[in-house]
């Protein structure tokens, strides 16, 4: 890979819950990147060997904030993309080893 790309885990209950039962991590990823970038990342960032990936894009929300009474900025959050890693039999992350 030529450029730095960084993922970062998204820690949420619905994040614990599924790296309990299907050994299946949530991480937050940049828009641009594609699967096969992200599994190559996550291999390079935590050793581990990883099985499947799904992605998903969530569209961020319009948002308007009042400036003054009548004329309120039109604007957006950015969007999200979440990739859901399942690693291979035998392989885990130590994001909630210390919660158990």
């Amino acid at each position: 890979m030529n450029k730095t790309t960084l993922v970062t885990p998204r820690i949420s209950e619905k994040s614990y819950f599924l790296s309990d039962k299907t050994n299946t991590y949530i991480f937050d990823v940049d828009t641009n990147l594609s699967k096969n970038e992200i599994k190559a990342t996550i291999e390079d960032q935590y050793d581990v060997k990883v099985a499947k990936i799904r992605t998903a894009i969530a569209k961020g929300k319009a948002k308007s904030t009042p400036r003054k009474r009548r004329y309120p900025v039109a604007g957006k959050r950015k969007d999200v993309k979440r990739a859901y890693v399942t690693l291979a039999p035998g392989k885990t992350l130590p994001f909630f080893e210390d919660l158990n």
